[in-house]
Order: C-alpha cells, then structure tokens, then sequence
C-alpha cells in the first residue's frame, strides 16, 4: 500500500510523460501480482464498489478529528476533495505500519459492507491512525472512488508493456473487456486465450483519429480516400460470439441491455463477427439529436415507450472480425466491402446499415459538401485511407476527422463555483447567462474549459473581488465579463429556465474588447435552434 501511494504521489507530481512511465514501470517491476492486478483495475476504470457512504465515512473522520461539524464542511470546500480534507484533518499517526498490500487494502475496505457503523468507525479510526498523510489519502481514495490520478491508459499500457516485454497492441487487447480484478489474477488475465477460457465477450480496442492538421491537398490522390459523415452518437462495437451477443461503448461500458433492439439484430449476425460503428438515435433517414439517446442510457429500466421516442440504428463503419477472424489487418477497402454485403445479407434497414462513403471527385467538391454538415445532423466528415488497416488507439495518417466549425454565443458570466483537486482554491466552474426582451440575464449554460491558467487566476481574482451573493460553494458576481462560449449542437430543454440545451459547450476566448451590453440573446439562441437545433420539445 505504501508503495502504490508513492506511486500515485510521483504520478501527480510530474506532467513529464517519460517520468510517469519510469514510475509505473518501476511499481509494476516491485509488486506483487495481487497488487498488480489492483492497479491495473484502479487505472483502468475498474474501482470496486463504495464499501460505506459518504456521510458515514464523513462523519466517523470528523468525530475522529474532533472538530465541529461547521467547520469540517468549511474545510471541504477550501480543499475540495473529501479523501484529501480526511487525510489532513484526521490526527497524525500514532505509528506508522507497514504491513498492508494494496490487495489487502481493498479486501479489508470491501470487508466494512458487512459491519454495524460503530464497528466501521473502530476499524477505520484505527487504520487512519497507523498511516501517513500520503498512504492515507490513497487509502481514502479507495473509499470515494473519486480517482483524478492524471495518466492515461496508454502510459499505463506502455509501462507494462515494457516490463513484459510484451506489444502494446497485444497487452490492450488483454486490457479490454469486463473483467473482473476480484475474480480474475494477474497471470490469467494475461494467459494465452484458449478455447476454454475464451472470452467471447471481449472487445477490439478502438482506432481513434486525430483532427485533420494538413491541408486536404497534402493528403494526396482524392480517389485514395473515403469521407463518410461524421455522426454524433455513441461509438461502439456489437460482437456476436459463441451464439451471444454483446454491445461495447468507446468507454469499455457494456451497454446490451441498453439496446434490446439489437437482440434481433443478433440473431441475424453470422457468429465470429465484431462491428464497429455508431449507436444512432435515428428517425426518416436522419439521425435524431444525442440527448434522446442520453435519456435511453440514463433509465434502468427500458419501457416500450423509451423506444419508440428514441429509435435506434447501428450505424457500421467497420467490420474487425469475420467468420471467427481478426481481419484488421486487411485494407478498409476490402474490409468494407465485406460490410456492405454482410448488411444485405441482413437486410434490416431499420436496425442496421452502413455508413456509406460520400462521393467526391476533388477536395475542392468535398469542402463544398461538408458545409452541408448540420443539414444532415452530422458533425463534419471522417477522412479514411483505402489501403488503412484498424489500428489501436489514436494514430496519425490513416484516418483523420474534419470537424465543422462549433457554434458560438457571446455570453454574460453570473455564477461561478470552486473547481477541485489541484484547482479547489480557484473559481473555475461557470454559468453563463444572455439578454432576455425584458432586459434580464438568463442563465443558458455551464462551462469550466478553455482559459489559460493565466486567465483563471484573473478571472478567479475577478469573482473574489465582485460577489454579490453566496449559495453553498456557489458565488454570484457582478455581470462584467463576457465570454464567447463555443458547442456543437443546440436543442429545447424544458428543463432549464432558457429553454435551451447545449452539446459540449466550453471558453472559446474571453472577450475583453465587449462590454456586456453587446452580449448575445435569448432570442439569437433560438434563432440558432431553428436552423440546426431540433425543432421537437420530445426532452
């Protein structure tokens, strides 16, 4: 346990790529399998399950630090971080153990669901008192779940890799999947698959592009290239193996139950197949706006009426395993050749169809046709080459995407709270308001990305000096600043005072050249609704 809060502490101490690499490489060198195998879940998004809540472990590291309870929240909201406002408060060792793996950690937290509360507050109070503040912290982690540990799992790939000697490739692909650290040890997790501990459900890792950074011309021959329209839905993978099916997000989230649709799909689906494409709220030949399949993975329970208001297709850009093979090595070419045959083998043009490439003849014809991006609901086009193979992760040159330019609004900033982590002591979460036809601001939108550090202590300064009322964490301030706020996609929302909704809105730059009378309004947002908003209120 020490030696993974060491490793966390090297990790968040650096932004050096190699450095973070020679850390994990060292850890993964030293420990145990059974830490190992911990790790790997913890980096990797796996966390075990919350053992106790959040109040109760609150309150038992409050009574323990013997503060009032007033100023344990004050302190929360200074730091921003409970597993980090716990490690601080509670008292200093009264000596430091070190005896505790990593593994046994999480055995002994996972072992507190079956306790009374005054049994949990012993055994916490008394693992509290034997750590330092650093192994503490970790220690706590474990408890919130709320890792930001800031590095990827590529780096964490590449270390491992290195430490194996195995291909990156290779051990991602091992990484992929709904495994299980509790149920799973580390050298079967990287044993050679069989056919008895196949595992039918594990997905390809996903071939990611860059944005397009060349001009279209020092790509070449046009007719070396497919564009097909880039949709904007869930990217995911449908794999049919051993007579099941199974549905993958980008995110390694198992979505299956999500779609029951697909379960006909399936049936139709050769076994030893694995697609990859989009999930597509879609409706008269159009796909609908993302927030009616938001509304679909945010129910439990998927009633008949969710899917008649949110139809779905898969929309397949690829085929990456046919008759039981990995063909991603094959060009895109003959890869989607088979595509198109094997949906009109399937023929079910309401479940599942391709996404057929656009047809051009010169880049200049291209860039006239992606200015008709949002007529069609799309974001913009994806360039592939004809002769790519399915490559792992994000690469350069076989695949680029040419996203439109985002909508923009000049809008009023009004609220704004504390981040957290590293950003607890700056304002740098915002709410943005327009000008109503009454004159009156009407928040529209939050956002927290896109100024320079430089720019959030100005604006951090700005808040502190300007507050005019305090909700909680939340300050309102004097409406000086004016934004350009930056986003995808608009659409209605009942929900919100605006009536308005935004797709990935975010800081496109500080306009400190407009004074906040020439800040936008409710009715120029509305206007934008119409022209490439979904005109349903279905939300």
């Amino acid at each position: 346990m020490r030696a993974f809060a060491q490793l966390i502490n090297e990790l968040d101490q650096t932004t050096k790529t190699n450095a973070k690499v020679a850390a994990l490489e060292s850890y993964f060198r030293t420990a145990t399998d059974a830490d190992k195998i911990w790790a790997l879940a913890l980096f990797t998004g796996r966390r075990p399950k919350r053992p106790i809540n959040s109040t109760l472990f609150r309150t038992i590291a409050q009574e323990l630090s013997g503060i009032p309870p007033w100023l344990f929240e004050e302190s929360y909201h200074v730091v921003g971080d409970l597993a980090e406002t716990i490690a601080t408060l509670v008292p200093p060792a009264t000596e430091v153990s070190n005896t505790m793996t990593l593994a046994e950690a999480i055995a002994f937290l996972q072992g507190l669901k079956k306790l009374e509360p005054d049994e949990i507050a012993h055994l916490l109070q008394d693992k509290w008192l034997s750590m330092d503040i650093g192994e503490r912290f970790v220690f706590n982690k474990l408890v919130t779940g709320g890792w930001r540990i800031g590095v990827s799992d590529k780096l964490v790939v590449k270390a491992l890799s290195n430490v194996l000697e195995k291909e990156p490739n290779w051990l991602t692909h091992k990484l992929m999947g709904n495994w299980d650290p509790a149920k799973i040890s580390f050298e079967a997790l990287l044993a050679a698959e069989t056919d008895e501990n196949q595992d039918f459900s594990k997905p390809y890792p996903f071939y990611l592009a860059y944005p397009l950074e060349k001009e279209l011309a020092d790509l070449g021959n046009p007719s070396d290239w497919f564009a097909e329209w880039k949709w904007d839905g869930i990217r995911g993978q449908i794999i049919k193996r051993g007579n099941e099916h199974y549905v993958w997000s980008r995110g390694e989230e198992l979505l299956t139950d999500k779609f029951p649709e697909y379960n006909t799909l399936a049936k139709a689906l050769p076994n030893g197949t694995v697609l990859d494409g989009e999930i597509l709220a879609f409706e008269n030949n159009l796909p609908l706006p993302f927030h009616q399949l938001q509304t679909r993975i945010s129910r439990k329970n998927i009633t008949a009426k969710a899917l008649k208001e949110s139809p779905v297709v898969f929309m397949a850009y690829d085929l990456l395993e046919w008759e039981g093979k990995d063909i991603r090595e094959t060009p895109l070419s003959e890869r989607k050749e088979l595509l198109q045959e094997l949906v009109k083998r399937v023929n079910m043009p309401e479940l599942f169809i391709a996404s057929d490439p656009v047809e051009f003849s010169t880049w200049e014809e291209l860039t006239e046709i992606r200015t008709q991006s949002r007529t069609v609901n799309a974001e913009g086009f994806m360039l592939k080459s004809k002769a790519s193979t399915y490559q792992t992760g994000r690469k350069k040159g076989g695949w680029w995407k040419w996203k439109i330019d985002p909508l923009t609004v000049d809008a009023v900033l009004i609220y704004a709270q504390a981040g957290h982590g590293r950003r607890a002591n700056l304002y740098t979460d915002f709410t943005f308001a327009v000008w109503d036809d009454s004159g009156s601001l009407v928040p529209f939108a939050k956002a927290y990305s896109g100024l320079t550090d430089k720019e959030l202590v100005e604006v951090d300064a700005f808040v502190k000096k300007n507050t005019k009322e305090r909700f909680g964490p939340v300050r309102s301030v004097t409406p000086q600043l004016v934004m350009e706020i930056a986003f995808e996609g608009i659409n209605p929302s009942p929900r919100h005072k605006s009536g308005i909704a935004l797709r990935f809105p975010r800081i496109a730059r500080w306009r400190t050249d407009k004074p906040i009378e020439e800040a936008d309004t409710l009715q120029h947002l509305k206007d934008l609704l119409q022209l490439y908003g979904n005109k349903s209120d279905s939300e």
